[in-house]
Order: C-alpha cells, then sequence, then structure tokens
C-alpha cells in the first residue's frame, strides 16, 4: 500500500517559506521593540504586508495543489497557514502560527535533509537565497538608514518612504541620486547596500541565462560514437548482396605451381634418366 501524498512540495520551496516565516516573527519582536519610532513602524508594517501577501499566495498554492483541501486545511494545519497570513494589522499577532509550518518541515525532511537539498539543489538554492538577502537588505537596509539619518543636520532621507525608496533604487544599482545620506555611518549603509545589489542581479542575470540558454534535456545532440555507428549501418544497408558479388566476378585461374619445386622435379628427373644410362652401361659390358 503505497504511502500518503504529503502537501509539502519542492523541497528548496519548503526551506525558502520557512526561513521566510522565521522572519516575519523576528520582524513581529521588531515591530514592539521600535514601538516608540513610527518611522521605523511604518517600514516594518510595510514589510509585514509583504510577508502577508507571500504567506497568501502560498497557502492559495498549497490548497489548491494539494492532493485533498480538505485534509490540508484541517489535518495539515491549512488554517494555521491561512490565519498566519492575514494582512490586517491588528491580526499580526497570529503570525506566531508561521512555526507550526516551520516545525512540520522541520519534522517530515530533517535538518540532514535540508542541508542535502541546499548542497545537491545549487541553481534553485541561490536563486531563493538570493530572494531571501533582497527582502534582507530591503528590511534592514531601510531600517538601519532611516534610524541615522532621520535626526541628521541636512538629511534628506527623513521618512520611512523615504528610507525605503533610497534602498530600492540603490540595490537595483539604477541610483537616481534624488536621496542620499549625508553622514558618515549613513554612506557606509549605502556602500553594503550598492555592493550586495550588485552581486544579486548578477547572480539573478546569470542564473537566468543558464536557465532559458541551456540545452533541454530531449534535445541533446548525438555523441560522435553515435554518429559513426549510424553511418557505419547507413554503408552497410547501402553495399551490394555478397551473393550478387560472387555470381559477378569472374572465376580467377588456380595459380601456376611454384617455380621451386618444379625445379626440383627436373633434377630428380635428370638424377633417374643418369642411372638408367649407368645400368644399361654395365648391362651392355657383360
Amino acid at each position: 500500500m503505497s504511502a500518503p501524498r504529503s502537501e509539502l512540495k519542492n523541497t528548496s520551496y519548503e526551506i525558502f517559506i520557512g526561513v521566510l516565516s522565521v522572519l516575519s516573527i523576528f520582524n513581529l519582536v521588531l515591530v514592539y521593540a521600535f514601538v516608540k519610532d513610527p518611522g521605523l513602524q511604518q517600514i516594518l508594517n510595510v514589510m509585514n504586508a509583504l510577508f502577508s501577501g507571500i504567506f497568501l499566495g502560498d497557502f492559495l498554492y498549497r490548497i489548491f495543489t494539494a492532493p485533498s483541501a480538505s485534509a490540508y486545511f484541517f489535518r495539515h494545519f491549512g488554517w494555521a497557514d491561512l490565519l498566519a497570513s492575514l494582512p490586517f494589522p491588528q491580526a499580526k499577532i497570529l503570525r506566531v502560527f508561521r512555526l507550526v509550518r516551520v516545525s512540520r518541515l522541520l519534522r517530515q525532511l530533517g535538518i540532514r535533509a535540508v542541508w542535502n537539498t541546499i548542497v545537491r539543489d545549487r541553481a534553485n538554492s541561490a536563486l531563493l537565497v538570493l530572494l531571501l538577502m533582497g527582502i534582507l537588505v530591503l528590511e534592514f537596509g531601510s531600517l538601519a538608514i532611516l534610524r541615522i539619518e532621520q535626526y541628521a543636520p541636512g538629511a534628506n532621507i527623513t521618512s520611512a518612504s523615504d528610507a525605503l525608496w533610497y534602498v530600492i533604487v540603490t540595490i537595483s544599482t539604477v541610483g537616481y541620486g534624488d536621496q542620499y545620506p549625508v553622514t558618515d555611518r549613513g554612506r557606509l549603509v549605502g556602500t553594503i547596500v550598492i555592493v550586495v545589489g550588485v552581486g544579486i542581479f548578477g547572480t539573478f542575470t546569470g542564473y537566468l541565462a543558464n536557465l532559458f540558454l541551456a540545452p533541454r534535456k530531449g534535445d541533446r545532440t548525438p555523441a560522435p560514437a553515435e554518429e559513426s555507428t549510424d553511418a557505419a549501418a547507413a554503408a552497410v544497408s547501402d553495399a551490394p548482396d555478397a551473393a550478387s558479388v560472387t555470381d559477378a566476378a569472374p572465376v580467377a585461374p588456380e595459380p601456376a605451381a611454384d617455380t621451386a619445386t618444379v625445379d626440383e622435379l627436373r633434377g630428380l628427373l635428370a638424377e633417374s634418366e643418369a642411372s638408367l644410362a649407368r645400368m644399361k652401361a654395365v648391362l651392355g659390358g657383360r
């Protein structure tokens, strides 16, 4: 009897959702830690809305592709995924239900399987790491640049929208220049964001190029050994029948006797004639 199908998806995807769940819970802690700073609160609320959108899409994806939608919702804690993805600010405390997803992932796959997947499936793992890194830089880069710049003299990054806009423009390597840091610490944060952004987009471009330009598994060219085998088979099929070649070819004459053998025979005959001559001479003398 086959084992029941699980609603778990690709292991790399599960790892991505699990890490994002942990990050969202850490984000929830930051919401209560920065409760007195409205600018930082606004950035965290924007990131919470982003997480809610991702988790809601994950819930819909799972319930529509699960072997049994009711089994996923009631037996595999789909209700917890739904509650944790509600995009309302009053429901952000329900984000702790994402721990259910993380615990199920570790229980069904295990730490070793997770690590083996990261090592084995390097292309997908690299793509998901890039997505996570982009989210991390967007959130913590915005928090850092706003915390450093908002009260500096002559600063032009003074609100959450300014900080988010600056990080997005910088990480995408566009660099409009309308928002820029004026403090040394702010410029250090900007440098880190620039370096990470170049790495993210460079790696992502290479991944897309490899994805679209790599030959498909079914479109491989025949190997040289296969080509030579096909050519030999074609040559054999085009060759005339052996029987027809034998019938058409003239019968070759048998080769003459070897010259050395003829000379030996001639020598033996000469010796015989000499012996007969001597015998006649002896008989005639009597």
